[in-house]
């Protein structure tokens, strides 16, 4: 039980008698069996004290006082909470507080609000409930002006909230604490012991270690001088712990002494009374079965001599309502049919429709799959050939309109995809990979991409990456991809002269697994504190007065619920006109298969590959599509290889089991043999040459099928030309193969 409930309990005991006295003058045998109940219960004899209390109910029933049964319940709802019997108390203080406000008598009425704060605060997952009854004796006290009433549920808030270490909560209420004990005409020394304590607390919390000091001090004084055993107790140790972090240790294992002190008079104290109780409850749990059994079967008694007296009647009455019952049956009979026959039609309905909506929703996949393919092909070739163009220096002049073309076809992909890939995780087909990938190659992949926008709204990009964190992780590099794209192209979206930060810091490493911590900052315009939920509900967009600011509404939705496939979620910190910051952690393994290197070791190899990219390497691309073919092979042929295309599976078959090449760049979907078989074909006579999945569709459908075709790897179209070489050299067979066939 919390100490806080202790304080009022100890009130209440202080405040009843008087009242009780009062009342003497109307009802002075009510008021004897009240005492009778209070002392044995007060001695902890629970047997009598809860038997003269039931005696109190039923006398003060029979002369209809709501006075005395208020007070009757109350000392069950006492004795129940000594018991620990949290149910049982809490049902008789609701009867105490229903008894009350019948009396009308309002301080009643603030008593027993305040044992339903102490019932509720004593649990943590009912305190909120605690303190809405102690907020509700407040009110009531403020409109009484009784300022000592509001003073005892304003310290037990306090205390609640320090229980829950919700300190900036607890702190406007013990300052009102403060400011009530200082006006109360009567000092009481066991109230300020409690808030000395209570304020030590706080201050301790907040690491003001010099004002927590200073209240422990007051707080052990006053319960040393009036020897309040359990507030010296946790004074002393509150005080001790504090000693401990200003490196005090001597005052500190003086201060643990005097805890130690205190605690075992206060343990011999609560061993003798947890006897009690003990004894008490077992005879207790015994009398109360006894006791229920004699209610029941007293009024069971009177209600068969209230029957016999309407036995005549009851047998009358029971032959008319026999007769009404068996037409009564026959009609639900009937109806009963009916409604079978009627549940049975419902329920053919309800299994069409399930099966309606099962095919609708296999058609909606298959609409955005097919989509996706369609989409994807002709901006492939818009994509390719605007980056072609862009390295003709012939084109100079035209730059800018090329940078334009190559971005309104990216943010076409870029809204194709959100939307591709919110339907996907509505429908759960999304699953996080675990891939070898390199962190900073992946996030400065990520800035290349905005450079256009970065240039647009003139602005700066930082990119930092802790050194701790291992080069080389093992995750799902796409999710992190797409999450990260989200958040950067928000920022630079809602930014403008402005500055941008995307930085990855290791928080820990445990057992070969890296937490990092990811954060994408700006200081744009900043989101409303108002619509920060909003944000991140799908298609809903940041409303201003700035027609550039466009977008689908489903960036931030989708980060949310890829950040929750891998257990973890978006933090963020914004004000208006001061910028934003979304950040977040991620759970990777460590790579432990691939050695780190050095950068420029990397750079080196990287260089190698590129040189020995020089050498005439044939390359077969297997596509129909003829703006791909070109788009493809001018790509390819910068890096001087030698391309030769196959428009369909039937004709790179044929091909392949003529000559050889050191890479196979193969479509899926073609009319005829499609890529997938063509594949299965080729690997029955020639299982060395690489070939590599150069497609349009939904990756994440394919996969598996993919690699079990017997292909090394997948390129997405429209893809990042720098990746695309990257995959290439990853995959071109070294071997020496024929110049001509």
């Amino acid at each position: 039980m919390k100490r806080s409930c202790f304080t009022l309990i100890f009130l209440l005991w202080a405040f009843v008698p008087a009242i009780a006295q009062t009342e003497a003058c109307r009802d002075a045998f009510l008021d004897s069996i009240y005492w009778k109940s209070s002392d044995y219960i007060g001695i902890y004899n629970y047997n009598d004290g809860i038997s003269e209390a039931r005696k109190l109910i039923e006398e003060a029933r029979f002369r209809d006082n709501n006075s005395y049964l208020f007070h009757a319940h109350n000392l069950l709802g006492a004795s129940y909470t000594d018991l620990s019997d949290t149910l049982r108390a809490k049902g008789h203080y609701e009867n105490a507080l229903e008894y009350a406000e019948k009396s009308k008598n309002d301080t009643l009425i603030l008593w027993a609000i305040n044992n339903l704060g102490n019932i509720y605060a004593d649990n943590n997952e009912t305190a909120n409930e605690g303190i809405t009854y102690y907020e509700k004796a407040i009110h009531l006290a403020t409109e009484l002006e009784v300022k000592n009433e509001i003073l005892y549920p304003t310290v037990n808030i306090a205390w609640t909230y320090l229980d829950n270490e919700k300190l900036e909560k607890a702190k406007p209420y013990l300052d009102k604490a403060w400011r009530l004990q200082k006006e109360s005409a009567i000092t009481d020394n066991y109230l300020l012991s409690q808030l000395n304590f209570l304020t030590g607390r706080y201050y301790a919390g907040k690491d003001e270690l010099k004002n927590a000091k200073a209240y422990f001090e007051d707080a052990i004084e006053v319960a040393d001088e009036f020897s309040y055993l359990l507030e010296a107790s946790m004074a002393y140790k509150a005080y001790a712990k504090l000693l401990f972090k200003t490196e005090d240790f001597k005052e500190a294992y003086a201060a643990l002494d005097q805890y130690e002190k205190y605690n075992s008079q206060i343990f011999e104290k609560d061993r003798l009374r947890q006897i009690e109780i003990a004894n008490a409850r077992f005879d207790n749990n015994k009398y109360q079965h006894n006791l229920e059994l004699a209610e029941s079967e007293q009024e069971y008694q009177a209600k068969i001599i209230r029957k016999s007296n309407e036995k005549l009647f009851i047998m009358l009455v029971s032959s008319i309502i026999l007769v009404v019952i068996l037409f009564s049956l026959n009609k639900i009979n009937r109806d009963r049919k009916k409604l079978i026959e009627e549940l049975k039609v419902k329920n053919n309905q309800l299994q069409e429709s399930k099966n309606e909506a099962e095919r609708l929703s296999k058609l909606k996949t298959q609409f955005f799959s097919t989509v996706s393919h369609e989409i994807r092909t002709p901006l492939y070739g818009v994509i390719g050939l605007t980056s072609l163009l862009l390295e003709d220096k012939g084109l100079k002049k035209h730059e800018n309109d090329l940078k334009s073309l190559k971005f309104s076809a990216d943010y076409l992909l870029a809204l194709i995809n959100d939307v591709l890939q919110m339907n996907k995780m509505e429908s759960n087909l999304v699953k996080l990979d675990n891939i070898s990938f390199h962190l900073k190659d992946l996030m400065a992949s990520i800035l290349n991409t905005f450079e256009f926008s970065r240039v647009q709204n003139s602005n700066k990009i930082h990119m930092s990456i802790d050194k701790d964190i291992p080069s080389y992780l093992m995750g799902d590099p796409v999710r992190l991809s797409q999450i990260l794209m989200n958040l950067v192209g928000n920022a630079v979206k809602f930014t403008e002269m402005g500055n941008i930060y995307l930085s990855a810091r290791l928080e820990k490493v445990k057992d070969e697994r890296c937490f990092v911590y990811f954060e994408v900052k700006d200081d744009g315009i900043g989101i409303p504190e108002n619509k920060q939920a909003q944000i991140f509900e799908e298609f809903s967009q940041l409303r201003t007065a700035n027609y550039n600011y466009q977008g689908t509404g489903l960036g931030l939705p989708i980060v949310k619920k890829l950040l929750e496939l891998h257990n973890s979620e978006i933090y963020l910190e914004s004000k208006e006109e001061e910028g934003s910051t979304f950040s977040f952690e991620i759970e990777f393994e460590k790579d432990i298969q691939k050695q780190e290197k050095p950068a420029q070791i990397e750079q080196e190899e990287e260089l190698s590959t590129g040189e020995d990219a020089l050498l005439p390497k044939k390359i077969l691309i297997v596509d129909d599509n003829r703006i791909n073919q070109v788009v493809t092979s001018r790509i390819l042929e910068k890096k001087n290889f030698r391309c030769e295309v196959a428009g369909s599976g039937e004709e790179a078959i044929e091909i392949l089991n003529k000559e050889d090449y050191h890479l196979v760049l193969m479509d899926l979907n073609m009319p005829g043999i499609g890529g997938l078989k063509a594949t299965g074909k080729i690997r029955s006579f020639n299982s060395q040459v690489p070939i590599v999945a150069l497609t349009a569709v939904e990756v994440d459908e394919m996969r598996e099928k993919i690699f079990t075709a017997g292909m090394n790897d997948i390129i997405v179209k429209p893809y990042d030309v720098q990746q695309f070489y990257r995959i290439i050299y990853r995959n071109i067979d070294s071997r020496e193969v024929p110049a001509e066939s």
